[in-house]
């Protein structure tokens, strides 16, 4: 008899994102002239920058040359990427990260599912709540938690509150954690880490034997030069961290998908006989065996990220997406809601009107505004009584997308 994997069962409903795109289509197959603006799912809206496009474009004619076509390239990524990775984002900024410590995937969201493969089942997990569900809902199928409870929250991880009261900035747990997911700037909260908070964090780690996951999937927005970037940036992150990077929402390569790990050789786990192993090596393997990589011609465009036409247009690209987060901030402050977030990452993170909650606030906001943000609470129980807001989408919607609210809320 062929058996199922039972812990895929636990899982809450519908993944958030679906379950979203599931109410929408509901109401605008019973509202066909209803002009919807989507500001839930964080997608990118504008084209891809023309440095990279023109990558793109050589890459399509080398590969219609037989002399210049490639077939399998290397798995972990071509090296003209990983240097120009670990030259821009690391060396310039004082990191210890060398080419061959970064694996390039088809993207974050992916990778940080994927490394569990690596972690043995009996690791304990900490996550900030609210959390990108990814985090969780991985580790559920996988089967290192029990049971959801009515909050959502499922039995075996360490869930470490991030609210206004604490600036969602959590604290370090009073006991040890093997696996500690970080987000900066957070998704969903827009909060960000100064340096004193990551070492924290790293001391923590590193006093007890911890791996941090960090997710830096939106560090271009990072505006303030004094914050970190990098886990890396801070001493000992080597020893103790796992860093994850994507093409995404700085160059638009959402529908194009390239990201990058970032496992230092350093980096080490605990055999069953207690005995130590390199991480980078679990990773290479895992890598080789179920991924073949990422296809050349994506690969060249990412590498035209870090051309300096690519590195203008992408900050430009960058301060549309920042420019529509403060025109959404100053709107919704300007009647009265509680706004936070949108300086330094693409999300305004909102506290719902007269105490609604997330989801009558979304249904409401779809019904009478023909709006689409994201529920708080499907970001973890922490986040009941805010909603997320994206200011990934045109000028015009985004400035329309503002009226209607205070036609709405005024």
């Amino acid at each position: 008899m062929t058996t199922i994997n039972d812990h895929f069962l636990k899982l809450k409903a519908g993944y958030l994102f679906p379950e979203i795109g599931r109410r929408v289509n509901a109401f605008t197959d019973s509202h066909p002239d209803a002009k919807v603006i989507k500001l839930g799912i964080g997608d990118v809206t504008e084209p891809l920058p023309e440095a990279i496009r023109e990558a793109l474009h050589r890459a399509v004619d080398e590969m219609g040359d037989r002399d210049s076509f490639r077939g399998y390239g290397p798995e972990q990524g071509y090296s003209f990427l990983r240097e120009a990775i670990a030259e821009n984002d690391y060396t310039s900024r004082g990191c210890d990260v060398s080419a061959d410590e970064i694996f390039v995937s088809d993207g974050s969201k992916c990778d940080t599912g994927n490394i569990l493969d690596i972690f043995g089942t009996d690791n304990t997990v900490a996550v900030q709540d609210p959390v990108y569900p990814v985090y969780v809902d991985t580790n559920v199928m996988c089967g290192r938690t029990g049971q959801a409870d009515d909050q959502g929250r499922y039995a075996g991880l360490t869930y470490l509150p991030c609210t206004a009261e604490n600036n969602f900035t959590p604290e370090v747990p009073d006991h040890p954690v093997d696996l500690i997911y970080l987000c900066y700037p957070n998704n969903p909260t827009g909060a960000v880490a100064t340096k004193e908070t990551l070492k924290k964090w790293v001391d923590f780690a590193r006093s007890n034997g911890s791996i941090i996951l960090f997710d830096a999937a939106y560090e271009a927005f990072i505006q303030d030069e004094s914050l970190p970037r990098s886990i890396y940036e801070i001493d000992g992150a080597r020893e103790c961290a796992i860093e994850f990077r994507s093409f995404s929402k700085n160059a638009g390569f959402t529908g194009t998908r390239c990201a990058f790990t970032i496992v230092p050789k350093t980096l080490t786990g605990k055999k069953s006989d207690g005995s130590s192993h390199s991480l980078h090596a679990l990773w290479n393997r895992r890598h080789c065996t179920k991924f073949n990589g990422v296809p050349y011609i994506i690969q060249r465009g990412a590498e035209a990220a870090y051309s300096d036409a690519g590195q203008q247009q992408i900050k430009e690209l960058v301060q549309f997406y920042l420019t529509n987060a403060k025109i959404l901030s100053e709107g919704l402050s300007s009647i009265g809601i509680s706004v936070f977030g949108g300086e330094n990452a693409p999300y305004i993170w909102l506290k719902t009107p007269d105490n609604m909650k997330s989801w009558e606030f979304f249904d409401h906001l779809l019904d009478q505004a023909h709006l689409v943000g994201t529920p708080g609470s499907g970001f973890g129980a922490s986040g009941e009584g805010y909603f997320r807001l994206s200011a990934f989408n045109s000028r015009a919607n985004v400035k329309e997308a503002v009226n209607r609210i205070k036609t709405l809320m005024g």
